[in-house]
């Protein structure tokens, strides 16, 4: 923009003094939407559990963390705990293909 645009636009720009503020639920949702379509693609599917990614537990983590954004924290405690815990037997457990190396 040249200099009289500019002057143009601070001439008709009024400073009410309120802050917006703004709600990034809707972002924060399409994001973990597009997180889960991912980790329900068989090629996304195929390719971690070659790095001994279980997909599946992925999905619950997904799902703990779309519930602590919504602020269901209960739910959200429900699933990540259930994820560290079934993460902590595979790898105690020294599970393959699907499962957690240490």
């Amino acid at each position: 923009m040249g200099r009289r645009e500019d002057d143009l636009i601070d001439q008709h720009t009024i400073d009410t003094g309120v802050e917006v503020a703004l709600d990034p639920r809707a972002e924060l949702d399409a994001v973990v939407d597009d997180l889960e379509a991912l980790l329900k693609n068989g090629e996304v599917i195929g390719s971690l559990t070659a790095r001994g990614i279980n997909g599946s537990l992925a999905l619950v983590v997904v799902s703990g963390l779309r519930a602590y954004l919504q602020g269901d924290k209960a739910e959200a405690a429900e699933d990540l705990g259930l994820a560290a815990e079934e993460i902590r037997g595979r790898i105690a457990g020294g599970a393959g293909d699907a499962g957690h190396q240490a």
